[in-house]
């Protein structure tokens, strides 16, 4: 339908450099001096543990492509050689921001606010004996250093642990046939101490805190007394993340599944972090104790995972944090009684983390309970460790309850934690599903059956986000409560499918994947496109975490130059290349990255001025559409609806959060215009009507 651009920009924008501009979002907050001190620590800390799963999964990736046979590769359509080149160069030159953000920017502040993170060389003569013997009574008995000599033939670095080397030279008393220097390696025992930092008697006003490695740093020549000089440097490793399961219909897959989570942490090495400074030996004698190529050495830091960050000690300084927004009560829901009898009357949203997560647990301990109810069926992709979910299931299963619990085994880096609780319900009696060969079961659905004058009637709950009670205090996602039998009876054919695996069509009101979703979404866009045509006012809203089908992104494309107005909102990655003549004029994308993770999807179609508004599980990226089962549930009540609508267009005004597609902050430059933001006014909006009861 369009022409051939003529822009010299790329039709598409590569995936990984992508999802690499939206983690420079995450370091923009911690940049931002509006963010509260202490908070931006915390964006320090999640860019860091970004970057980390990235390298674990993607670049891990990248580099088995290169493994592959010519003939192989050139079926791909890229050159992963060439990938990895930019990846690594924009990875560098983001962790040199990084650096520089830490030490010229956040260090600083922290000393003007009277907090000082100081090594072993600020220490005052007084500091000094309390960090000796602080060594000695809680640090010393913690560490077990490894000699790289003849002896070690091989030399294991577990996965995203930082070790600290030591380069001893210069002995004192050196013994017959002892060489001159020794290297050696030790885990640093961040878990054992409990955390990663030390906090030091206050001077005064005055706070002050150490990274447990520059503790032992402070102490670590009296650890060797034989050797006049001791020199400690830090080293991590990244390992190769990703699962390689087939999952076919034969074998155990619960079994695959273990096994493979064995194998992470023995995983092929992605990178290896080392200090700049380390000498030239120890780094050599480390690349042969471990046998780690040189292609997969990062120059980082003298610290790593600063991950950590999120355990930075709380210093009572509140005034440095962001402002509490406590749960807020719900309009529409009871405070007591029953919620179903509620949900029966009318459909519900809930939002998190501004309503509480209690509000989830009550409606699953309430079905636990009611004599009246046959069954519960849900789907669990992210379990929390100490899941009041599953405990809640656990006491549906012992008071009778037919309980159904499909659970995802291949929800990346929470495969432990949802076998643990799918043992535990299936040895209650639960019927546990392991997931769907060859499918993620993504979508977050919850359908329970309840007996009411002889007939059994459904309620159903329709997610973004997961049902994960720790995760929902920073996740931003909507729910829908509803008793629509439209829905509810759809949402039973989705847990059907569950069960007997055959695969279900003609859904008449959800947009299932791997089904519809994609064929359904493509007929919206076209009616969009047919609506412009004929002169009418057409628009399409998405907010996305991930945009990257190009068939998807083609036909955004061919709306925006039939006339649509396409509006993007994405937080992670996208390959729309925005507003380029001949291809994407009508198309703009903006990303919005604050206090909380924006995790809800939302599909808006203009319709003809009937419009048609989807919440979702599903990104549009070629995983959620083919290879997930997901679902996007319409919005039939019109109070509902419109809250929504109410909700994304206080993110589209967004002029203090949102970036462009180049990470430009959007509106900074109308210094007249009034200052929204989202998530401020989010709260606010529901705070409002919280209040109108």
């Amino acid at each position: 339908m369009s022409d051939q651009p003529t822009s010299t920009l790329p039709r598409f924008q590569d995936r990984e450099l992508s999802w690499l501009s939206f983690n420079h979002r995450v370091l923009q907050e911690a940049q931002n001096p509006e963010v509260p001190l202490l908070e931006r620590l915390k964006f320090l800390a999640i860019f860091s543990s970004n970057l980390d799963e990235y390298f674990k999964v993607r670049v891990a990736t990248i580099r088995r492509l290169l493994k592959l046979k010519k003939k192989t590769l050139a079926k791909l359509g890229e050159d992963p050689a060439r990938q990895l080149k930019h990846v690594l160069a924009e990875v560098g030159r983001q962790q040199q921001e990084f650096g520089d953000t830490f030490r010229n920017q956040i260090l600083p502040e922290l000393r003007a606010q009277h907090i000082h993170l100081i090594n072993e060389h600020d220490l005052s003569d007084e500091q000094r004996q309390w960090a000796q013997q602080y060594f000695r009574d809680h640090v010393q008995d913690l560490l077990s250093p490894i000699i790289l000599d003849d002896t070690l033939h091989h030399l294991f670095l577990k996965d995203q642990t930082v070790y600290l080397t030591f380069f001893l030279t210069q002995p004192l008393q050196k013994k017959k046939g002892e060489d001159d220097e020794r290297v050696l390696v030790m885990e640093l025992p961040t878990k054992r101490h409990g955390g990663r930092f030390v906090r030091l008697p206050d001077q005064g006003e005055e706070r002050y805190v150490m990274f447990l490695d520059d503790i032992i740093r402070c102490c670590a020549q009296g650890l060797f007394p034989r050797f006049g000089r001791v020199q400690v440097h830090a080293i991590k490793i990244s390992r190769d993340a990703e699962l390689d399961i087939q999952e076919e219909v034969s074998g155990n897959l619960l079994a695959k599944i273990k096994s493979s989570l064995q194998k992470r942490e023995t995983g092929y090495p992605a990178r290896l972090l080392f200090d700049p400074a380390m000498p030239r030996e120890v780094l050599r004698a480390v690349q042969q104790k471990t046998n780690i190529d040189a292609s997969e050495l990062v120059e980082g830091s003298r610290y790593h995972n600063f991950r950590d960050f999120f355990g930075f000690p709380d210093l009572g300084l509140t005034q440095l944090k962001y402002v509490p927004q406590p749960p807020l009560k719900h309009p529409t829901l009871p405070r007591t009684g029953s919620f179903l009898a509620a949900i029966a009357q009318q459909d519900h949203l809930l939002h998190f983390p501004y309503q509480s997560y209690d509000l989830v647990l009550r409606l699953l301990r309430e079905a636990a309970q009611d004599p009246a109810v046959s069954a519960i069926s849900i789907t669990l992709y992210r379990v929390a460790e100490k899941s009041e979910v599953a405990k809640a299931l656990l006491k549906a299963v012992k008071n009778g309850k037919q309980v159904t619990v499909v659970v995802e085994l291949k929800a990346r880096f929470d495969e432990e934690s949802n076998i643990k609780w799918a043992e535990k319900l299936q040895r209650a009696g639960a019927n546990v599903i392991y997931g769907v060969p060859e499918l993620k079961v993504h979508s977050k659905l919850v359908l329970i059956t309840r007996v009411e004058e002889g007939r059994s009637r459904q309620y159903a709950m329709l997610s973004t986000g997961n049902f994960n009670e720790v995760t929902s205090e920073i996740y931003a996602d909507h729910a829908l409560l509803t008793a629509d039998e439209r829905l509810t009876h759809e949402v039973g054919r989705v847990f059907r499918f569950f069960v007997d695996r055959v695969p279900q069509t003609g859904f008449e009101h959800l947009l299932v994947a791997p089904f519809e979703l994609r064929e359904k979404l493509v007929a919206l866009i076209d009616e969009e496109i047919r609506q412009a045509q004929a002169g009418k006012d057409a628009y399409i809203i998405l907010k996305l975490n991930a945009l990257q089908d190009e068939s998807m992104i083609q036909r955004l494309y061919d709306a925006s130059q039939a006339g649509v107005r396409v509006e993007l909102l994405i937080r992670g990655i996208s390959c729309a290349v925005p507003q380029v003549p001949g291809q994407s004029e009508n198309l703009q994308q903006r990303g919005l990255v604050d206090r909380y993770l924006e995790h809800a999807r939302v599909y808006v179609f203009g319709n003809g001025g009937e419009e048609k508004v989807y919440v979702a599980s599903a990104d549009w990226m070629v995983r959620n559409l083919d290879r997930r089962v997901e679902v996007a549930f319409p919005l039939y009540d019109p109070a509902v609806r419109q809250e929504v609508r109410d909700l994304l267009d206080l993110q589209r005004q967004d002029n203090v959060k949102s970036r462009d597609f180049h990470n430009h902050f959007i509106g900074q430059d109308d210094a007249a215009a009034p200052r929204i933001q989202a998530q401020t006014a989010t709260y606010a909006y529901l705070k409002k009507r919280s209040t109108r009861r």
